[in-house]
């Protein structure tokens, strides 16, 4: 069937250019609506549901809505985790889907299962879902600043006016508000004065609140006219606030103001945002919506930005502190120049072997029209261009035109050797149908063997399918045109003056040095195999001193600086750290700028505490960073001078701990989650756990969170007391909320802009438990009141800051960052000092986590992966030789690989990852591939000797066998080496490129670049001896010995 489709199309060249020609022009416009990314999106389905407690503590926001959230969503289908966070005054709790859920689906399942559990929870508590965002939807940070505004304008700014218009931007889901103050109308009453007019506290927070209203009273007819009638009632200001009636006596009235002073203030703050050492700032986060494309919701929020600009209030101007849109312009640049520096040195190869223009251009044509084919195909998909996409692309490259240069090298071999007036069509016909068939089996076999990559799963099958996917297109696409499009160009450019081979620099040059190791090795062909089967055992040692993780770290050109202070800190303390840590990153001379955040933003989408710092750090160009600085060096230096008491730090990178965060929980590379039912015994195992890593050498740092860190103010009611004065707990409990704890009593309305107004104390009433036990007032039924000392007990207490569940379970994270060693190695000996050190009591278990859960995961899964594409090849080789001996021929190229490869690794320094394993699944597939084209000279020059021994009417001898090895090998030595060279010359611009992405894809090319090289020289050399072995064996022994002795021809010369 093979044969027939060459014949056909090169007996149809304009069809088949026609044809070529529409696929062309397909993917040129596929080209051009790709969208861009830097990575695939990595992270899981999520769905978010976030609820506001206002004022309540963390104990009594788990116990009152998490835990009821928590357990409710444990049933949602295709959940694969559920995990909750309590904070001061809001809720999070964040389920987590099976990959592959659609999140609409996901968010209706949610809706269906939190609208049964809201029954459960404390009266005007509302839970709501969280933005369709993508749990790496963070693309671009932004600050509000003006030299002569105020932080509290500034916020006014963002809130009302930026933030509206930057969520209507194609394919945000959100637009989150950070750092500043959020203005609030505060009613400090003073308790004195209110005893004297014997108001109660509730009577002023029922009289603004009946003070704020506007009512609509239909219309009225007046002079053939109608009239909407309005009641109006909003409060406008402080003047406002300040005359709201509370009583009147006599006619006097009691103001508002006679109690109570009135004054604009700032909100309670949970988060703080600082730039570059200088101060506060207002920032705003454009969130992502899932599924959609970032370089185009980016593009659109500058678009946005650009057109507010001359609204925005004079002197103010929005400055980008993260800007993913450079990443994935940076990537994308680096994989297009690799792309264009592998095709030129893949050019030049085809030239420089056939040494004729026209041919070579069979085989470079060929090249751009199975990039587009395979662009086209990603476009129909629905893949974007990324690191990963193009990165599938770039290791094919080579491979692609491996049929097209051994077709036209063929081609040479048959015009060279054709007898006088054969029509030269059909000479090209001959040579391609030669050797298309098993040329294009060899293709199918590297396009089927990298099928297994998408058995991958999770966070590891995300980032490398599209890799797999582009790949699987491209050498489908070079299969495709090695049997439909070559045959025609062969027909139109393999013409003229062709060099022949003997006259060839390059062939002569390989048969010089070929030609007397082939003779050596066939003279000792035991020794030959014994040595190659000892390179292989040697091969153990680089394999056991490399180390293993789960994927190289890719450098964003942006680092997250993420330290974790002591629970309990104020917000005041949290932003003058957070000040001096930015001062000190702005004097590294390869920081462009800093921007960091404490505590959490104003979105459902960041579960943080305010000891939680998130560092931005962007960085200059590399060209301008000091001689020999890499980036782990220079987050070393940083780390140096970032040392403070009781802060730990980690160092991470934006993207990474987005994903890492969302799939784990965890953000540093490894964390261990301690599971129980008692919050002070988990913290206690989680401090022995933090001083067992310690001990083990590559620790960098090891920070277990203290969970019972948070300080409270514990108002306990004595009951007995209640009942004596008639009092009920919720008297009590009101006088706590509002007095101390500023409940919002109403919201003003004030145009476009809403603000909170709040009634408590004064602040040196409500300073100490003394000051509050006496001059807190609780009232009575009769009018009088009383301390709140009388009927309660007030004492300062330690307790849980924040608390996190897993599927409804306590636990606590000790966060381990470690430099200098592999991940692998690492935890198994941490994993040791915490079994020895550590003693968990009956209940209690630690789940280790971070990227080594991924490891493990992805570990398990090679496991059943790298056999299936090793049974895919077998079967293949099989189809195709229809032999099982000529199948295992080819299958031993395979062992002889991995030779090249680990000592390339170990060399290198690389690590054994799930990058590396994807690198040697693909050499597995081009390693067949050299071992085919070999077989087929092998095979062909061998068919040639028979069918001479049978015309002249004689079996096949030993003789015959070594003729047709020495010529099968050695006199078309030249296609091999330039099927190997292409490959390889492929792979070398991924090797010595240092853009961003390259840490991923040098993991992939080193063990094809390091493997193509021993198997090529195995192959070359061990084939042809395994080859010659068996064929004798096959022509009868005895027979070729004795033909030997009667032609004097000696014995080792076989």
């Amino acid at each position: 069937m093979i044969t027939r489709i060459i014949r056909w199309s090169a007996g149809n060249v304009v069809l088949v250019l026609a044809a070529t020609a529409l696929l062309t022009l397909g993917g040129i416009y596929a080209v051009t609506k790709v969208p861009l990314d830097a990575l695939p999106d990595l992270s899981d389905t999520q769905v978010i549901v976030y609820t506001e407690y206002s004022g309540q503590a963390p104990q009594v926001v788990e116990d009152q809505v998490t835990y009821p959230l928590s357990t409710a969503m444990l049933s949602v289908p295709h959940s694969k985790v559920v995990r909750g966070f309590s904070f001061f005054g809001v809720s999070f709790v964040y389920v987590i889907f099976d990959e592959g859920t659609d999140i609409y689906w996901a968010r209706s399942r949610v809706l269906e299962n939190l609208s049964s559990a809201s029954r459960a929870l404390p009266q005007g508590v509302t839970p709501a879902l969280g933005p369709d965002a993508t749990g790496v939807g963070w693309v671009y940070q932004y600050v509000v600043t003006a030299a002569r505004r105020t932080l509290a304008e500034l916020r006014t700014t963002q809130d009302w006016q930026v933030r509206f218009a930057l969520a209507k931007a194609e394919g945000v889901a959100e637009v989150a508000s950070a750092g500043g103050f959020v203005r609030q109308y505060s009613v400090i009453v003073d308790p004195r004065s209110l005893r004297s007019f014997n108001i109660p506290l509730s009577r002023v927070r029922e009289a603004i609140r009946q003070s704020n209203l506007d009512v609509g009273g239909r219309v009225v007819e007046l002079a053939e006219a109608e009239f909407m009638v309005r009641g109006r009632g909003y409060l406008k200001g402080v003047e406002d606030i300040e005359g709201i009636a509370l009583k009147s006596e006599n006619g006097t009235p009691v103001l508002l103001k006679d109690v109570a002073r009135v004054e604009l203030a700032p909100d309670e703050r949970r988060g703080v945002t600082e730039l570059n050492g200088e101060g506060e700032a207002v920032s705003g986060i454009a969130v992502q919506r899932y599924g959609q494309n970032a370089l185009t919701v980016i593009d659109s929020v500058k678009d946005k930005i650009a057109r507010i600009k001359d609204s925005l209030p004079d002197g103010t101007s929005i400055i980008p502190v993260y800007d993913r849109s450079d990443l994935i312009h940076r990537a994308i640049a680096t994989l297009k120049s690799t792309l264009l520096e592998e095709s030129a040195i893949v050019a030049l190869v085809c030239f420089i072997f056939l040494l004729h223009a026209r041919s070579a251009l069979v085989a470079i044509l060929t090249l751009p029209i199975g990039i587009l084919i395979a662009y086209l195909c990603m476009w129909l998909l629905g893949i974007s261009s990324n690191i990963m996409s193009l990165g599938g692309i770039a290791i094919a490259i080579g491979a692609m035109i491996d049929a097209a240069i051994v077709m036209v090298e063929n081609a040479h071999k048959h015009l060279e050797r054709a007898p006088e007036g054969k029509p030269r069509t059909e000479i090209l016909m001959e040579a391609a149908c030669e050797v298309g068939p098993s040329l294009f089996f060899s293709l199918l076999i590297i396009t089927v063997s990298f099928l297994p990559i998408f058995a991958l799963e999770a966070q590891e099958g995300l980032l490398f399918k599209p890799l797999a996917w582009t790949k699987t297109f491209a050498m489908a696409a070079a299969a495709m045109l090695s049997v439909t499009l070559v045959p025609a160009l062969m027909v139109l450019f393999v013409r003229g003056r062709i060099v022949p081979e003997a006259r060839n620099p390059i062939n002569r040059a390989l048969l010089w040095l070929y030609r007397p190791v082939i003779k050596m090795v066939l003279r000792a062909k035991v020794l030959t195999i014994a040595l190659a089967a000892g390179l292989l055992v040697v091969s153990v040692w680089p394999a056991s001193r490399i180390g293993s993780e789960f994927m190289p770290s890719l450098n964003e050109g942006t680092i997250l600086y993420m330290p974790t202070t002591l629970p309990g800190l104020s917000i005041t303390k949290a932003a003058e750290l957070l000040q001096i840590q930015n001062r000190i990153i702005k004097t590294f001379p390869e920081v462009e700028s800093v921007f960091g955040k404490a505590g959490r933003a104003a979105t459902a989408t960041d579960p943080a505490p305010t000891e939680m710092f998130e560092t931005v750090i962007n960085l200059k160009p590399q060209e301008e960073w000091r001689a020999g600085m890499t980036i782990d060096a220079l987050i070393g230096e940083m780390d140096k001078a970032l040392q403070f008491p009781g802060v730990s730090n980690a160092w991470t990178m934006p993207i990474k701990a987005r994903i890492d965060m969302l799939a784990t929980g965890i953000r540093t590379p490894v964390g261990v989650k301690v599971m129980g039912q008692d919050l002070k015994v988990i913290e206690q195992i989680s401090r022995d756990v933090e001083g067992a890593i310690k001990t083990v050498p590559g620790t960098s740092s090891a920070y277990a969170e203290r969970i019972m860190g948070g300080y409270y103010l514990d108002i306990e009611p004595d009951r007995r007391q209640l009942a004596r004065y008639g009092l009920s707990l919720a008297d009590v409990q009101e006088v706590v909320a509002s007095a101390i704890g500023a409940e919002t009593v109403t919201t003003t309305v004030e145009g476009r802009e809403r603000y909170a107004v709040v009634v408590r104390y004064p602040r040196d009433m409500r300073s100490d438990p003394v000051t509050i036990s006496r001059e807190v007032l609780v009232p009575l039924a009769n009018g009088a009141s009383i301390p709140l000392g009388q009927v309660a007990k007030v004492s300062r207490r330690q307790g849980p800051a924040s608390i996190r569940t897993e599927n409804a379970q306590l636990s606590a994270y000790v966060f381990v960052d470690a430099r200098d060693r592999d991940l692998g190695s690492y935890v198994a000996d941490a994993q040791k000092a915490v079994a020895e050190k550590v003693n968990f009591p009956a209940g209690y278990y630690a789940v280790w986590s971070g990227q080594f859960e991924y490891y493990e995961r992805a570990k398990k899964r090679l496991e059943i992966v790298i056999p299936l594409t090793l049974l895919l090849i077998l079967m293949l080789l099989y189809l195709n030789f229809r032999r099982m001996t000529e199948t295992l021929i080819v299958m031993l190229s395979l062992p002889f690989a991995l030779i090249g490869g680990l000592w390339l690794m170990w060399w290198m320094g690389f690590n054994m990852s799930v990058a590396v394993a994807v690198g040697f699944i693909a050499l597995a597939g081009v390693a067949a591939e050299t071992g085919v084209i070999m077989l087929i000279y092998l095979d062909h020059a061998l068919e040639a000797r028979r069918t001479r021994a049978a015309s002249e009417g004689r079996a096949l001898t030993r003789e015959d066998v070594h003729a047709a090895v020495m010529e099968g090998a050695v006199e078309r030595v030249r296609p091999k080496i330039m099927t190997v060279v292409a490959i390889m010359a492929g792979l070398l611009p991924i090797l010595w490129s240092h853009g961003t992405g390259s840490e991923v894809m040098q993991r992939i090319a080193v063990p094809m670049v390091g493997g193509m090289i021993s198997s090529t020289i195995l192959t070359l050399i061990v084939i042809p001896v395994i080859y010659a072995l068996i064929k004798q064996r096959e022509a009868n022994v005895a027979r070729g010995t004795d033909a030997g002795a009667q032609t004097g021809i000696p014995i080792e010369q076989y």
